[in-house]
């Protein structure tokens, strides 16, 4: 019998190589994107990996409560990823407020839906290393205590949490994979290894002089995103919800 997913976040990074994993696995996928009055869904990295039409977009947002139930009403998946977010650390400082309702309330209102329509199914959070945040220890794993120093952090302490407070009290089977830093061609521009590509692509075109970072002291795990949704996938397929670093 073919499984069904519902991604939110899907023409992100992680969304994307998730979709992709999940078609060759041989699920029909369908993914929650939100569309505004002056802009379509940006799909760019979807038709990139070859599979937009491959996929169902549905148009919702994780602040629409009663948008959502709908949504797991009518498509009735058997798993759900969560990998919609403000996800950028500098913006949440700028929208603390926007930051929480999507990234941290956001979690709660899918979570919420799938309670109400669909509580058989299983559910992924996209959890972030960001949670650490003054380090505790010299060595992050999952009994570290966390330390958020940002909105977002804070944002992604709580949508953690709340998986943890929904797969305790009602039984449903929720996992979040705590992810540290991950890249591939698909990573956005935002981010420092695009940051720095690009401005070696622009010094090399005479089109900038120097490349400007922040911290160049700040140590960080790195992996390919799409050994990261493999995991996200595994956790899913497991008896038992839990939470893992990544």
């Amino acid at each position: 019998m073919t499984k069904t997913a519902l991604i939110t976040g899907i023409t992100g990074q992680d969304g994307a190589y998730l979709a992709e994993l999940l078609l060759a696995k041989g699920y029909e996928v369908h993914g929650l994107a939100r569309r505004s009055s002056t802009a379509d869904v940006n799909t760019t990295r979807l038709k990139w990996l070859g599979i937009e039409k491959d996929i169902r977009i549905v148009d919702g947002n994780l602040t629409d409560l009663s948008g959502l139930a709908r949504t797991m009403r009518e498509i009735r998946p058997d798993e759900v990823y969560n990998l919609a977010a403000q996800s950028f650390v500098k913006s949440s400082w700028q929208q603390p407020i926007l930051t929480g309702n999507v990234t941290g309330m956001g979690v709660t209102n899918v979570l919420e839906a799938l309670r109400l329509e669909i509580p058989e199914a299983r559910f992924y959070q996209a959890s972030s290393s960001e949670m650490y945040g003054l380090i505790q220890e010299p060595m992050q794993s999952e009994t570290t205590p966390f330390y958020p120093r940002s909105p977002y952090a804070v944002a992604k302490l709580y949508g953690h949490w709340i998986t943890v407070n929904y797969r305790e009290s009602f039984g449903i089977h929720a996992s979040s994979g705590i992810l540290f830093n991950h890249e591939s061609p698909l990573r956005g521009i935002e981010f420092v290894t695009r940051k720095v590509t690009d401005a070696v692509a622009r010094i090399k075109k005479g089109m900038a002089k120097e490349l400007r970072l922040g911290n160049i002291d700040a140590k960080r795990d790195w992996g390919h995103s799409k050994d990261y949704v493999r995991a996200m996938w595994l956790m899913l397929q497991q008896d038992q919800p839990d939470d893992y670093v990544v």
